[in-house]
């Protein structure tokens, strides 16, 4: 029983947050649906940072580049008429992939520091060319006028709150499953042993940066699925929503979540999102200090992250106390045995 208690713990745990992310249409009110479906969005750029950071031992903090190829493609497209939303979000996975591929043939050469720095500049790069190419983006006053897409050819406009969330929560599903699916596979094993040894995989004979240049490029497709989404959402992209302050924000979300969790990076996105749109509202002006506070905490009391804290607990409940045994969250007393 003490074994199985942990596991069970962390399913009951998990499902309990799965069933409150499907019953929230009926739970919350529009506003915080609308927050929900945005922070899908930047949940996947977060799922594609974890993915090379903590699975691939790429630290980055480029990804909002693809990301911002990803969304100003989306808004590009729906500008000129091409509205159906699946269409939209492959296409900028496309232009997101192409772009990481380009970028990719020469930042997979580089690690640890180097590559950091570099990504970074990347990303920095992609925000000025938002800001400055009026033309195609808008400038820095952003693409606006962007239509409402629609759920299927001949489908539903996108445009009450709930049908973004519930449009939102399948397309972030159904990625977020698919990377899952791929790191549970035999190219799972390869990106990860990568990142182990990469020295073993190469005498074995392995083409390590060609695992990671694939690597680089499914995360910046994944990060371009990101961006179409927030713009489904918003409808709406400018280079505030490119910037900086937005790779800092999902490294954040991936230290907190877990490095090596993509389900953890997507949960701590929504947890840095909430303290940094709602916790901070009632302190004007210290959201980056609420941020630091909830990292600092984090960093102590979740050392694992939150994908670490479900079997945590488990153990937590499992693990025996003087005079009696956790279990199920009740403690038992031990029967006595006569001496």
């Amino acid at each position: 029983m003490t074994a199985r208690a942990g596991p069970v713990a962390g399913l009951l745990a998990g499902g309990a947050v799965l069933a409150m992310v499907l019953a929230a249409p009926w739970l919350f009110d529009g506003y915080t649906l609308y927050t929900g479906a945005r922070v899908l969005g930047i949940g996947l750029l977060a799922v594609s940072v974890a993915l090379l950071t903590g699975i691939a031992g790429l630290p980055t903090l480029g990804q909002v580049a693809p990301y911002a190829v990803g969304a100003y493609t989306t808004g590009l497209l729906a500008r000129g008429g091409l509205t159906v939303g699946p269409a939209q979000l492959l296409l900028a996975a496309l232009a997101a992939a192409g772009f990481s591929v380009l970028v990719g043939l020469a930042v997979v050469r580089t690690r640890g520091v180097v590559f950091l720095m570099v990504t970074l500049a990347v990303g920095e790069l992609a925000a000025i060319v938002a800001g400055q190419w009026r033309a195609v983006t808008g400038g820095t006053d952003g693409l606006v006028g962007i239509p409402a897409a629609l759920a299927w050819p001949g489908g539903p406009a996108l445009v009450g709150d709930r049908q973004l969330y519930w449009y939102a929560l399948t397309v972030a599903g159904l990625a977020v499953a698919a990377v899952a699916a791929v790191l549970r596979s035999p190219a799972g094993r390869l990106i990860r042993g990568c990142r182990d040894n990469e020295a073993r995989m190469r005498a074995s004979g392995h083409r390590v940066t060609g695992y990671l240049l694939a690597t680089y490029t499914g995360a910046g497709a994944l990060a371009g699925v990101g961006g179409g989404l927030l713009v489904t959402t918003q409808r709406y992209v400018s280079p505030a929503d490119v910037g900086f302050q937005v790779s800092a924000l999902v490294l954040l979300a991936v230290i907190i979540g877990g490095a090596t969790s993509i389900w953890g990076a997507l949960a701590a996105a929504g947890l840095v999102v909430a303290v940094r749109d709602w916790a901070a509202a009632g302190v004007p002006g210290h959201g980056p200090l609420l941020l630091g506070v909830l990292f600092v905490v984090a960093v102590f009391a979740l050392p694992r992250g939150v994908a670490g804290a479900l079997p945590e607990l488990g153990r937590w409940l499992s693990a025996p106390v003087p005079g009696g045994w956790r279990a199920g969250g009740r403690l038992r007393r031990r029967r006595e045995v006569p001496g």
